[in-house]
């Protein structure tokens, strides 16, 4: 395929393609806990103004399937009420004072104040299964510098971290060998010798590294822009200076350049006369805009946080550098070598894809790895395509410049570049962290379904538009899904948010739940 060409220069994250193999379908298994019997009552219960007490005795019913006393394991770290009256619970498991990764939950109380639904996924872990009754061995200090030789013995000497190292002690059980271990977490996040982003799990106790996945998220993906088309600017004047600053949105956005170097941000663009040419630069700064007014004016969202977070991009990143990524800081572009890709922020639906990498990490948290990464991949292509609303195709105005029509993804055909369409063909090996960027085109497939309509496998789906469709999407992502949701939770999930904004026999849970029908799931 033509890919092949694309591989040996992507490095692993965004929009990075990998060859896709045919796997026997395996039994799927929802992750989530069930809204049955005996988990609520069938009258439900009633809440009074969504008090923690109530919460809380709604959980205590629910022992048998947490194994533990849950008053005393899990607080509550995040209320929000969406528009449509639906409140949203986030609650995370601690064990002796020390959170368990990845262990969520989410309650969900309809415009009643009754128990609407409970998702989530508790891993197995027992008070008396922690290794060294939850005391550490080792410091913080000791586990980030574990994790910064064993990036130095990938990549070399390591450069200046781009975020301030820290490591945080959790109860970490390993679905690889069913263990439970006493970890510290942290990461490395370098920009030198090469951009490099990784997080390790350090066993509290030996020192040893128990896992570690990589999770930069690379890009394979008046001015005039990348395309020459003029876009109008929001910039900053600074005596006889224009900046390429933007202050009315959120804290800001603000576009640098690295001049063909490997330091980040680099040096704010400015002009003499406020007309742009620039055009990497035009199109990161105009695209970062529309991204936020897009987060803003559909879900009232200021910024990647929430709290209007200050968005910063970096174009011609080190020399024909065929990538973009979001480091967990800000965005940067390479410029492309003119033949796989030409500037990296060029692409609308590119540039949204990699912010809303930003979101994700700010609200699900998707573990970037199997399944987790896949939601974390799809969640990506699925806004950054809606951003552009143009057609269903990912990073077209930048791939292959001198090929018309490319693409790096379709969302609406995942299998013409090696994506699988239905569950039971979804890649089962180890690559490209477990396949993130090609079993993501599953839930791309059903959403693309869920908007447009069609049969697949066999289920006719009635669409119900995309203004619908990306409503749902956002709440679950920000209300229901947890970090290491698979694609089991994720279609309750959805199921669930369609339910909470339209109704339980609404034709928008129908065409929801036979999308994800329609692709396997």
């Amino acid at each position: 395929m033509k890919f092949a060409k694309v591989m040996p220069t992507i490095l692993g994250g965004a929009l990075l393609l990998a060859s896709v193999s045919s796997a026997a379908a395996a039994p799927l298994s929802d992750q989530s806990i069930p809204l049955q019997a005996p988990y609520a009552s069938e009258e439900g219960i009633q809440l009074n103004s969504g008090s923690d007490e109530t919460i809380f005795n709604f959980l205590g019913q629910q022992e048998q399937f947490l194994n533990s006393d849950v008053k005393s394991q899990l607080k509550i770290i995040k209320r929000t009420t969406d528009t449509s009256g639906v409140r949203h619970f986030r609650l995370k498991q601690y064990i002796k004072g020390i959170p368990v990764y990845g262990a969520e939950q989410t309650i969900h109380l309809d415009k009643t104040g009754q128990v609407s639904s409970a998702l989530g996924d508790l891993p197995p872990v027992e008070e008396q299964a922690i290794p060294n009754d939850g005391v550490a061995e080792i410091s913080a200090e000791d586990a980030i510098k574990i994790a910064s030789e064993e990036a130095t013995s990938r990549v070399g000497e390591l450069g200046e971290p781009q975020k301030t190292p820290e490591a945080e002690l959790n109860i970490y059980h390993n679905e690889e060998d069913n263990q439970t271990y006493l970890v510290y977490i942290t990461e490395v996040n370098v920009l030198e010798p090469a951009p490099l982003r990784t997080k390790y799990f350090v066993n509290a106790v030996d020192g040893s590294i128990v896992s570690q996945y990589d999770l930069i998220n690379f890009a394979t993906g008046t001015g005039t822009g990348v395309l020459g088309d003029t876009k109008t600017l929001t910039t900053t004047q600074s005596g006889s200076t224009f900046q390429l600053k933007d202050t009315t949105r959120g804290k800001g956005i603000e576009t640098y350049t690295a001049s063909n170097r490997s330091t980040i941000p680099g040096t704010l663009l400015t002009d003499s006369d406020n007309v742009w040419t620039d055009r990497a630069g035009v199109d990161a700064h105009a695209y970062a805009a529309a991204t936020y007014d897009f987060y803003k004016n559909k879900f009232n969202r200021n910024g990647l946080d929430g709290n209007g977070l200050l968005i910063k991009s970096t174009v011609h990143y080190g020399s024909n550098y065929n990538n973009a990524f979001w480091n967990g800081v800000q965005i940067v572009f390479g410029d492309g070598d003119g033949t796989t890709f030409t500037s990296l922020s060029g692409d609308l639906d590119v540039v949204g894809h990699e912010l809303t990498h930003g979101v994700i990490e700010n609200t699900a948290n998707l573990e970037y790895r199997n399944e987790p990464g896949a939601l974390n991949e799809a969640f990506a292509d699925i806004f950054g395509n809606t951003i552009q609303n143009k057609n269903w195709l990912i990073g077209d105005d930048i791939y292959t410049p001198n090929i018309p029509g490319d693409a790096l993804r379709s969302l609406s055909n995942p299998t013409l570049y090696g994506q699988p369409d239905k569950y039971s063909d979804r890649y089962t090996g180890t690559a490209d962290n477990g396949g993130v960027h090609t079993n993501s085109g599953i839930i791309n497939k059903a959403y693309y379904l869920a908007v447009q309509g069609g049969t697949h496998n066999g289920v006719t789906v009635t669409g119900i538009g995309r203004d619908k469709a990306i409503q749902i999407f956002y709440s679950t992502l920000v209300n229901y899904l947890t970090p290491t949701s698979k694609f089991a939770a994720a279609k309750t999930a959805t199921i669930q948010a369609a339910k909470d904004l339209y109704g339980a026999t609404s034709a928008e849970v129908t065409a929801i739940t036979k999308a994800y029908q329609a692709v396997g799931l």
